[in-house]
């Protein structure tokens, strides 16, 4: 059950260039436990799609099963939605995505519907470099089936019943790039600083964009000896790429950020400004950057930011051929040009 939230505003509330506050990309009243990291996920997103002056209808948000798939209910109640089956809503995504590449899809998952049952479909939404951001909240247990080991809970930290997991962790951003993703990061649900511009960023790339965000579950997984808690990220995070995002045609501006800045354009003219914290961290290297990844992982470190950009690929649409018009809109004649078409086509074939 999900409550609205009152209609009344601040009348000063500051606009995008669409004329719209923040309020027009709210949605529900959230009914997760307080202070869920997903909460504060649900409040980047909001802010990125306002930033980037979408229309809330220009956006498809797509989910499967589990805490995290609840959480489109609380943002963009005016976009397009669908909850898919548990780990299914890669295909979903890219059934809907063939039908109308108009559309903004932003994908919102968990630890469990992507690790688990969706790893097959998570594979392959990679593998075709689907135009859409993918989401990962990841809090490393199964909040809504009261706490077990997700897939991605670290080998050796402790369950709230105080059993150790004896597996080891799939690390979703490690695997992302051994597959090929042309857009990976990973961030933190309570560095908002960090988020938003990554967020703006993903949803700006044509192709696949993954964002782990490591979001902890106040029930069952914030205690001592997890490794998804607020306290263990906190002292354990490591920036590696700090992100402005510079949308098109706007004034180009940078605080002063240590260490040295490069700038990396997207297909769409958008940039995104890179400041590096150690001189050496390229993130346009996929085999710099998984090792690089490597090496904070033996060192116990959590490295965030923007891990992996690749500013040239082809991306799923370009793959197929698929026409600039979306299928949804192509008339009867297009999708049907008779029966002589058709002959020459298996004429071709033979």
């Amino acid at each position: 059950m999900s409550f609205f939230k009152p209609t009344f505003r601040h009348p000063e509330a500051p606009k995008n260039s669409l004329g719209l506050t923040s309020r027009a990309y709210e949605g529900g009243i959230s009914t997760l436990c307080a202070g869920c990291g997903h909460d504060s996920i649900s409040a980047a997103i909001i802010q990125a799609v306002w930033g980037l002056n979408i229309e809330p209808h220009r956006v498809a948000k797509m989910s499967g099963i589990g805490c995290s798939s609840k959480s489109p209910n609380y943002f963009l109640n005016k976009a397009h939605g669908f909850n898919s089956v548990h780990g299914r809503m890669p295909s979903v995504t890219t059934g809907a995505n063939v039908a109308n590449r108009e559309l903004l899809y932003i994908g919102v998952s968990g630890d469990g519907d992507t690790a688990s049952i969706g790893m097959g479909q998570f594979a392959h939404v990679i593998r075709r470099n689907l135009n859409m951001s993918y989401i990962v909240e990841n809090n490393g247990c199964y909040g809504l089936t009261k706490g077990q080991d997700s897939a991605t809970a670290d080998e050796g930290s402790k369950s709230k019943k105080g059993t150790i997991n004896p597996f080891e962790a799939i690390d979703l951003v490690a695997l992302a790039l051994e597959l090929g993703a042309t857009f990976v990061a990973r961030s933190f649900s309570g560095d908002k600083q960090q988020l938003v511009p990554l967020l703006k960023a993903a949803m700006s790339h044509k192709g696949f964009a993954l964002i782990d965000v490591i979001s902890p579950c106040v029930t069952f997984n914030n205690h001592a000896g997890s490794t998804k808690s607020y306290d263990y990220t906190r002292e354990h995070v490591q920036a590696g790429a700090v992100v402005d995002f510079v949308p098109h045609a706007q004034e180009i501006t940078l605080d002063q950020i240590k260490g040295s800045t490069q700038q990396v354009e997207l297909h769409n003219g958008d940039s995104v400004r890179l400041s590096k914290l150690d001189d050496d961290y390229d993130p346009t290297n996929r085999q710099h950057a998984i090792q690089v990844l490597h090496e904070h992982k033996a060192n116990d470190k959590l490295l965030t930011g923007l891990i992996y950009l690749e500013p040239e690929s082809e991306n799923f649409h370009e793959m197929l051929n698929v026409p600039d018009t979306p299928l949804n809109k192509l008339e009867q004649s297009v999708l049907c040009p008779g029966a002589s078409i058709l002959d020459e086509i298996n004429e071709g074939l033979r």
